[in-house]
């Protein structure tokens, strides 16, 4: 018979003495786990450990399958100079082989791109590393572009690491080099008519595609990125019009028309 596990308690306390009247409460303990597992089956006594003076936990096997490696924890206790024992509690917990649901993770964690649905709101933490605090306002007209350009006005702006995050992110993404669809382009986008370029630093690698044809109309894509919807696509070598179909007659004859 396997003892139970030590809990956490008795391990950075000492170990209390077995109360022998609590110790051989098994019968009663068993009795407590049936009333709690019902309509379920109780298991085999797994063990006893001493949780304090006059307390003892019993274990009993869970045989329930979808509790593989837990165990039924009944704990008993004796009163002071009294002779009966009573139940305490009566729990269902892990053992060390016991099936646990994976720890939980806060859910700014487990946001992922995409997740933002119609209606959804996402607050940015005070404390985010991708932005930085604003400068003061203005009122003067006169100052309106160059407030905008600046980010004047808004409380927050891109930090450095934030803005380091979406170079990395937007060129190793699908509008970056490696996508399959600029391998395939016949040539970059930094040579296209349709590409709008960022303001600032950022436009020496990214624009904005503002071809409605091309799959990328409105993203931001890489000036070596590229699609078949290049503004130059009939002049660049080896994007010429496809030559004219080629009819496989081989399955199948070829049939006059019925001049009736």
């Amino acid at each position: 018979m396997s003892p139970l596990p030590q809990s956490t308690s008795a391990r950075r306390t000492r170990t209390p003495a077995v109360d022998p009247a609590c110790a051989a409460a098994v019968d009663l303990a068993l009795d407590a786990a049936e009333d709690t597992a019902w309509p379920s089956e109780v298991g085999e006594h797994l063990g006893l450990r001493a949780e304090g003076d006059r307390v003892v936990t019993h274990g009993f096997a869970c045989v329930d399958p979808a509790y593989e490696g837990w165990y039924w924890a009944v704990t008993v206790v004796r009163a002071a100079r009294a002779k009966n024992v009573t139940v305490d509690e009566c729990v269902l917990l892990p053992g060390d082989d016991a099936v646990l649901a994976p720890p939980w993770i806060p859910w700014l964690e487990r946001l992922r791109p995409g997740d933002l649905g119609p209606g959804d709101l996402l607050p940015t933490a005070s404390d985010d590393v991708r932005l930085a605090p604003g400068y003061t306002g203005t009122d003067d007209d006169s100052d309106f572009q160059t407030s905008w350009e600046l980010g004047l006005g808004r409380v927050r702006v891109l930090s450095a690491e934030g803005r380091d995050e979406a170079v990395e992110r937007w060129y190793d993404g699908p509008a970056g080099p490696a996508s399959p669809l600029a391998q395939s382009a016949p040539a970059q986008c930094s040579t296209c008519g349709f590409f709008w370029l960022l303001a600032g630093e950022l436009r020496q690698i990214f624009g904005v595609c503002a071809n409605e044809y091309a799959p990328d109309d409105g993203r931001v894509v890489s000036a070596d990125h590229g699609c078949g919807a290049h503004s130059e696509a009939v002049s660049i070598p080896g994007a010429a019009e496809h030559g004219p179909p080629i009819i496989d007659e081989l399955g199948y004859e070829l049939m006059p028309a019925d001049e009736g």
